[in-house]
């Protein structure tokens, strides 16, 4: 393993705990040596400040703040009126992924630096000139080997002293693809924020505030880059449009009328922008041959001003994008009955119990089972030619393994109610129980025959055959009759019933689906839902642009999902889950730190 953190134990006589506890230390150490020599080019013009950051998501946050901590002065810009300050991120459902964590000790789980290692190259399938300095999985990997090392070392201890807590029942997301050294995670390491994305948010926010009003930070909303200032080969600044005041709440659409102007000048811009997913024309420019044909309809995951404007602005001031066809869409989206921004979807966070079908009523077959390989199941869905797929479950399943993407459709763990959040025990959380009773793609009925009759009227297109459903329904349901079975989905039910943590909030007990006192049934239509890019912008360690022959450019950093979370893609072509917020945060932080190093007098 290529890894400047055990050379560093190595050297130090110290132990590979150690080593990974100190991770943060050394590869910012790393980074500041790498990027010795001139940090900057003087533009001629005097500096507004002594950096711009381009972006008020998280990862924008955590560089500001890394920067503001280290002294010097900010410019922080958004497109968005200050209500959208934390971007994405304020709408997550919070998930972290941690390694060894204390909360996974607490449920029996053993994980390792080297298990997580071992999921995290078989998830990504890194094959793009690994080992070549100009491919571009190069800086993918490393950033992937330092992020491994983070979330085993000092990732959770950095957090928690910020005052970040997190539920104790660690979720077990993305199971795999059925190989020890495939893809997926082995063991449960999706531990959720207690009080979700606004409670990871809020600690960078407060620090952010704080240095506003010391004068080390201002804020400049409604202020859209459209171009980076480049003088002599360095990225002096950035020029733009200022959008008309708005007082939209988070979210919602803004208007792009423009009423200003503005250039401004500093020898350091980070650009923190996003990534592209409510921009569908781009979503479908940029989708790979493997995924089969863009969906031509998609519920979209995050909110309009997700564009992916900065890419473009970025490349043309000679930043390379690479691996622009790596995506992370779900297949469990909802139309939400209730929508903030245009087109908004939900996704359904399934437990392994719902059968799933496509749109012609066919079983899927392993690895396609509810949680286990969304990337799969994304190719697999497009394959059929519809843009859709169906769960068909009961209210026993639903209640107890159904739970909803976002932070607003948490409001126990979002506002911390524990009262709220133990009436799961013995209630169907309120807002699924909405969607089941609002929700235009639910069906439910008490009756198989019924179901059907409801699956093809919503649709319009009678592709569900009732006799060939009630056929593999009744197939699946004979297998729940023995503690053991041939059928791979059932298997995993019983799995996750071995696991406390699942067997407590996240499975619910082996029933057959036509079992009447697990009723009424219920199916779900589920669509495609836009969320992340996986690529983007190529970045070093410290986070500096490279240049398509892999050269830094003077003065240009990036972090968040502009950059692929950290070297144009470290994810490869599949997330582990709870590493999207993780990656803003560490990323963000690589770049604060770096470019605070670069201006330092």
């Amino acid at each position: 393993m290529e890894n400047s953190t055990e050379n560093a134990a190595s050297l130090a006589g110290i132990s590979r705990r150690r080593a990974l506890t100190a991770a943060g230390g050394v590869l910012a150490g790393a980074a500041l040596a790498q990027a010795a020599g001139p940090a900057f080019a003087a533009s001629g013009a005097s500096s507004d400040a002594d950096a711009i950051v381009v972006g008020g998501g998280l990862a924008g946050l955590v560089a500001t703040a890394e920067l503001a901590a280290a002294g010097r002065k900010v410019l922080l810009l958004d497109q968005e009126p200050e209500s959208n300050l934390g971007g994405q991120a304020f709408w997550s459902f919070g998930g972290l992924f941690f390694v060894d964590s204390e909360e996974q000790r607490l449920m029996g789980i053993k994980d390792t630096h080297e298990l997580a290692w071992q999921d995290w190259l078989g998830a990504a399938g890194f094959d793009r000139g690994v080992l070549d300095p100009g491919g571009q999985d190069y800086w993918a990997r490393k950033w992937a080997e330092a992020y491994v090392d983070f979330a085993a070392g000092e990732k959770r201890s950095w957090l928690h002293g910020l005052g970040v807590q997190w539920f104790p029942i660690v979720g077990w997301a993305e199971r795999g693809g059925g190989l020890a050294d495939g893809h997926g995670n082995s063991v449960p390491r999706f531990h959720v924020t207690w009080g979700t994305g606004p409670a990871v948010v809020e600690p960078f926010e407060k620090k952010v505030r704080a240095a506003a009003k010391d004068g080390r930070v201002t804020f400049k909303f409604r202020h859209r880059v459209d171009d980076l200032v480049v003088t002599g080969g360095a990225v002096t600044g950035v020029s733009g449009s200022i959008l008309e005041p708005s007082d939209a709440a988070r979210g919602k659409p803004t208007s792009r009328t423009v009423v200003g102007h503005f250039e401004l000048n500093a020898p350091v811009v980070i650009v923190t922008s996003g990534g592209i997913g409510a921009n569908h024309d781009l979503v479908r420019r940029n989708w790979p041959d493997r995924l089969g044909t863009p969906p031509k309809f998609m519920v979209t995951g995050v909110p309009a001003y997700v564009d992916g404007r900065m890419l473009a602005i970025t490349e043309k001031a000679g930043g390379r994008i690479v691996n622009p066809d790596r995506m992370w869409h779900y297949t469990e989206g909802l139309r939400n009955y209730d929508p903030i921004w245009p087109g908004h979807g939900i996704r359904i966070l399934p437990g392994p119990s719902s059968m799933w079908f496509d749109a012609k009523g066919n079983r899927f077959a392993t690895p396609d089972i509810p949680g286990y390989d969304t990337l799969h199941t994304l190719g697999t869905i497009t394959a059929t030619g519809y843009d859709y797929s169906w769960f068909v479950t009961t209210q026993k399943i639903m209640a107890k393994e159904f739970a909803l993407s976002g932070s607003e459709q948490n409001p126990d763990l979002t506002n911390k109610d524990i009262l709220q959040l133990l009436s799961r025990i013995w209630q169907t959380p309120e807002p699924i129980q909405r969607f089941r009773d609002k929700g235009e793609d639910f069906v439910v009925a008490s009756t198989l025959p019924q179901l059907v009759a409801g699956m093809n009227k919503l649709t319009g297109d009678n592709l569900i055959d009732l006799a060939d459903l009630t056929r593999q329904i009744e197939a699946r349901d004979r297998e729940i009759a023995n503690p053991y079975t041939k059928d791979v989905q059932v298997m995993g039910i019983r799995n996750a019933l071995a696991y406390p943590g699942d067997a407590l909030s996240r499975t619910a007990s082996a029933h057959r689906i036509l079992d009447p006192s697990a009723g009424p049934l219920i199916a779900v239509r589920l669509n495609i839902l836009t969320r992340k890019t996986l690529g983007g912008l190529q970045t070093d360690l410290s986070g500096r642009v490279l240049d398509g022959s892999g050269n830094p450019i003077t003065g240009l950093y990036a972090a968040g999902e502009v950059s692929g979370f950290g070297g144009g893609g470290v994810h490869g072509y599949r997330s582990l889950e709870g590493t999207f917020l993780g990656g803003c945060l560490f990323s963000g932080r690589a770049a604060g730190r770096a470019a605070a190093a670069a201006t330092a007098t």
